[in-house]
């Protein structure tokens, strides 16, 4: 029998804690940056399926230090919006420095959980770039996908199981979840936190199936679809 998007979602241990999570957030701001450089490749991948128009509106869930906003500023052009949102005070301390050093104009930061951020527009795109824990919050995700425009374009990209066969690449990605996320829960699928939002969505693998990026639309009507994985 197939397993459900929410057994999945409670497999391998206890679920995010943002208590956890703040703090090793605030550890890490200081060295984020250097520690993501081998991963930048995914993030432009990730960025580039949002297949971001000049002025359009677009969603940055998770932002961090806003390394993704230039990218998106060259997709939305000077007229279109983006939107940071990010839980960590000192993570979004170091996103506006880079506003203010790489002169990317006009960014709204928000400083929240993304399941009661105040998101103060409509987007046409979302995404969510190694953002385990936020996938894992049905919450958070809901309150995101209320503030997109049906058709809105969402990529999600992070950290996954690969198969059995690949110890040590499992061996690797269990390294990098545990410095980088609170849980282990729905690492099988990570992008399953999405399933009752999207419509139908493409999966790719990368890095021998250690990597995703999932792809998919936001439903004209928020009527459950089955998730949908296409080679």
């Amino acid at each position: 029998m197939r397993r459900t998007a929410a057994n999945r979602n409670h497999e391998s241990g206890p679920g995010p804690d943002r208590t956890s999570a703040l703090a090793q957030y605030r550890r890490r701001a200081g060295a984020y940056d250097a520690e993501l450089a081998l991963f930048e490749p995914i993030r432009r991948t990730a960025v580039e399926q949002l297949g971001l128009q000049h002025g359009d509106t677009v969603l940055d869930v998770g932002c961090g230090t806003g390394l993704s906003f230039a990218l998106m500023r060259q997709g939305v052009g000077s007229k279109g919006k983006i939107v940071g949102i990010e839980q960590s005070p000192e993570m979004i301390a170091e996103a506006h420095a880079r506003i203010e050093q790489n002169h990317l104009g006009k960014i709204m930061l928000v400083n929240s959980p993304v399941e009661t951020a105040r998101i103060r527009v409509k987007a046409d795109a979302a995404l969510f770039h190694f953002t385990h824990d936020i996938l894992l919050q049905p919450d958070a995700v809901a309150n995101v996908f209320k503030h997109l425009k049906p058709g809105a374009r969402v990529v999600a990209s992070g950290l996954k199981w690969a198969g059995a066969w690949a110890t040590p690449v499992n061996f690797l990605v269990w390294m990098a979840a545990r410095y980088s996320t609170t849980s282990l829960q729905g690492l099988q699928e990570p992008w399953s936190g999405l399933a009752e939002q999207l419509g139908p969505m493409k999966v790719g693998m990368m890095w021998a199936d250690g990597i995703y990026i999932a792809s998919g639309r936001a439903p004209a009507a928020r009527d459950r679809r089955r998730l949908v994985v296409a080679s």
